[in-house]
């Protein structure tokens, strides 16, 4: 068997499969359906500072080979996440990540503070990207100078594995991981969604009640591996990448361009136990092209 061992800043991975922030829920939603001790990790759902009802209905459509949604950070507040879901999760012999969110500032620091002192937590997503909420969101990810910003603060503020979530909706996203990599991050994770939309003809209305949304699925992995492999090359700090991943082959290729670790995502919606068989994959992998270590693999393509 390969070495599958990964590490993200101080963060040790058994396996460079991740799964994504709101394609997993809180982990215990797939215990019919896989050993959740097998992954990487899991990353649960966007957690805010107060509770957020999330956006009206209709907020999903599905589209050619990928889906568009709405959500809005539907959640409970971390304080419900503390004290009442995390209890029935921490006996996972996996890392549990949080994904964090916010309006402003200092409600990042908030929530950031307060999981900093939860011991079983050993890392946070800081999402400066999600395109589906009013305020806050995807407006802290789509320049430099925001997510210097939002990161240099969450930086002081938390002392365990710092990732941040980028956005694809920008000019150049190299430059905005270099902006956070000089912030303190200590890794990248992208991408988030692309900003879409869906049109239903027959009534002339826009599918989502909040017209657009954020595009996932298969239809946009070319531009997250384009994305992957730039910003790869551009910092210095380890790149999870996301996008569209539907098998081990999927997640090789992410690997290849220089991630260090995969998320997947909306795979999760069609094969519960997908990520799983990711895993199994990297790994026969990595035995059939004589490969010791899934490192060695990092960022090698011949190009």
């Amino acid at each position: 068997m390969a070495d599958l061992k990964v590490s993200i800043g101080s963060l040790d991975l058994k396996n460079p499969v991740l799964t994504a922030s709101g394609t997993f829920g809180y982990g215990n939603e797939f215990d019919d359906f896989i050993d959740i001790d097998v992954l990487g990790g899991i990353i649960v759902k966007g957690t805010t500072l107060e509770p957020r009802e999330g956006n009206a209905y209709p907020r999903m459509a599905e589209t050619p080979s990928g889906m568009l949604n709405a959500v809005g950070l539907q959640n409970k507040g971390v304080d419900v996440f503390i004290n009442e879901i995390y209890p029935r999760i921490k006996h996972y012999n996996t890392n549990i990540i949080v994904n964090v969110s916010g309006s402003k500032i200092d409600d990042y620091i908030a929530v950031a503070e307060k999981l900093n002192s939860i011991e079983g937590i050993p890392a946070i997503e800081l999402n400066i990207s999600c395109p589906n909420v009013k305020t806050g969101g995807m407006a802290f990810g789509t320049s430099c100078a925001s997510a210097s910003e939002v990161t240099l603060a969450v930086r002081k503020a938390y002392h365990k594995t710092l990732i941040v979530k980028l956005s694809p909706n920008v000019t150049n996203i190299s430059e905005i991981a270099k902006a956070v990599e000089d912030s303190g991050a200590d890794s990248v994770s992208l991408i988030n969604t692309l900003l879409g939309m869906a049109i239903d003809a027959e009534t002339r209305r826009p599918v989502l009640s909040t017209v657009t949304g954020g595009l996932s699925g298969p239809c946009i992995k070319p531009v997250a591996l384009r994305m992957v492999w730039q910003v790869a090359k551009a910092v210095k700090i380890p790149v999870i990448g996301l996008g569209g991943i539907m098998s081990a082959t999927d997640a090789i290729e992410f690997i290849l361009a220089g991630a260090t670790a995969i998320q997947v995502g909306t795979a999760n919606f069609i094969d519960p136990a997908v990520s799983i068989k990711i895993v199994s994959g990297i790994n026969e992998y990595c035995e059939r092209h004589r490969v010791s270590s899934v490192r060695d693999l990092t960022g090698s393509l011949k190009c």
